[in-house]
């Protein structure tokens, strides 16, 4: 599952939108409804159980996997992005991605229900900025810092734990895309992984045939799949048999990045895994035990 960054990229100059409700003051909000699944991230975390009135059907979804909360969110309402769902759990506040849903925000606002629209985070900085926004407008400050200061954790242990020079990577998943640009980025390089994708030529939709794969030559290519992703057509090329062609010389290996999909401070816990994949990579170039 993919989403396009570019559409929210305008949205990152206002950091929030909210509708007001007549004659109610911007009181803490006590029945949180979030509809997107990269809000239901921040408010899973940022917000008391008691507080969140419903996520969206995709923080528990499973075929495949695609939140990092999947396994955490039982017992938590889910609905779809429709405003009829919405309405009907009474929601005092409710938040999703700028640009998405248009239609329900629409309805909702007709219905003067105030919503919140968070912009995607095109970098660390950025994660930083909307996590402050988020808690200040949960009226939970601390539980914000707290994730912040757990990040910068995080970070700071895969920046001991990485490789020196970086070692040469490419992630590679279904369809044969690319994973490149912001937030992913800033965390492999933390991780002391060069990402080779930026620097690629790629087809018009945007893939990376498995031929190029193979002439780039990357110290590492990390297949993002988990090995128990369903059968289907997109998923064919990480079991591409050419592939087989880089081991001996290179570390190809599955590694789920489901923590990159949604932006956020949840996504450097792959720093550190990241960060020893990169070490067992040099570690096979120079036929050398990892440190």
């Amino acid at each position: 599952m993919r989403f396009s960054h570019g559409s929210h990229v305008a949205a990152l100059a206002a950091l929030l939108f909210v509708v007001p409700v007549a004659g109610k003051a911007a009181d803490q909000p006590h029945r949180i409804v979030s509809a997107f699944l990269c809000t239901d991230e921040y408010v899973f975390r940022l917000v008391p159980r008691e507080r969140i009135a419903a996520l969206s059907y995709l923080a528990a979804d499973t075929h495949p996997v695609v939140s990092t909360i999947a396994d955490r969110v039982k017992g938590i309402p889910l609905v779809h992005e429709t405003a009829e769902e919405v309405l009907s759990l009474h929601p005092d506040l409710v938040v999703t991605y700028a640009g998405t849903a248009v239609k329900m925000q629409q309805q909702l606002q007709r219905a003067s229900v105030p919503i919140l629209e968070v912009p995607w985070a095109q970098s660390l900085a950025d994660v930083r900025r909307i996590t402050r926004m988020l808690g200040n407008r949960f009226d939970e400050s601390e539980r914000a810092n707290g994730l912040l200061t757990e990040m910068d954790t995080r970070l700071a242990d895969a920046k001991r734990k990485a490789a020196s020079p970086p070692v040469r990577t490419l992630v590679y998943e279904a369809n044969g895309y690319v994973t490149a640009g912001g937030v992913s980025d800033e965390i492999l390089s933390a991780a002391g992984l060069q990402n080779m994708a930026p620097r690629l030529s790629l087809t018009r939709s945007g893939t990376l045939p498995v031929e190029s794969v193979l002439t780039v030559s990357p110290e590492l290519l990390i297949l993002n799949d988990n090995g128990r992703l369903p059968p289907a057509r997109a998923n064919l090329v990480l079991s591409h048999p050419a592939l087989a062609a880089l081991r001996g010389h290179a570390l190809v290996t599955r590694f789920a990045l489901t923590p990159l999909l949604c932006p956020g401070p949840w996504s450097v816990d792959v720093a550190a895994p990241l960060a020893g994949l990169g070490r067992q990579a040099r570690a096979l170039a120079t036929r050398a035990p990892a440190p």
